[in-house]
């Protein structure tokens, strides 16, 4: 009987479904490790991260899980090697890139507010109660995108300069520029928190 499957494809004998002959099982194996040490390095400062940008937990949340899935699969894709390396810096910025997208998102829903779902308390709603937290919380999202983003990487995640402008996708000269008149708008925001607490 003649084989109808690709030259390049295998039947394992055990199972009869067939499998590509060039899929390593050991990739499988490298981009499952190392998922699971970027979530355990990762995790919590990226939806912190997210937080921030969003100001939702439940949406930063989702966020950072739809971020790992999308750099688990670029890691198998490629079978690990550059993947696995960049994996760090590909999902800060994946995670930026989608806190955008939820933005944007967020702001069409805005424009429709009958059809718009109700929030729901987030995770750590707790913690994000606090009077100053949701002041600054508040005042970060006052601000452009841009330098909300700069600031947040920058003060959060302790990026320097040359990271952020990697992230970003922008100059460094942008990010010192983004940086310097988001202080100063944060500080004018701020100020009155900032005369309570001297």
């Amino acid at each position: 009987m003649t084989s109808i499957l690709p030259e390049h494809v295998a039947t394992p004998p055990e199972s009869g479904v067939p499998i590509h002959a060039e899929h390593d099982a050991s990739d499988d194996r490298v981009a499952d490790d190392a998922l699971e040490q970027l979530y355990d390095e990762h995790y919590v400062r990226l939806v912190r991260l997210a937080v921030l940008l969003l100001g939702d937990a439940g949406r930063a949340e989702e966020v950072v899980q739809d971020s790992f899935v999308a750099v688990y699969r670029r890691m198998r894709r490629s079978g690990g090697g550059d993947a696995v390396a960049n994996a760090p810096a590909y999902l800060r910025q994946t995670v930026v890139n989608r806190s955008r997208s939820v933005l944007r998102h967020l702001k069409v829903v805005a424009h429709h507010p009958a059809e718009a779902p109700t929030d729901a308390p987030g995770a750590d709603d707790d913690l994000l109660h606090g009077v100053r937290r949701r002041q600054v919380i508040d005042a970060l999202a006052g601000l452009p995108r841009r330098q909300r983003e700069v600031l947040v990487l920058r003060h959060y995640l302790d990026l320097s300069e040359r990271e952020i402008a990697a992230t970003l996708r922008i100059s460094t000269g942008a990010v010192k520029s983004h940086a310097s008149r988001g202080a100063a708008a944060l500080r004018r925001n701020l100020s009155q928190l900032l005369e309570e607490n001297a």
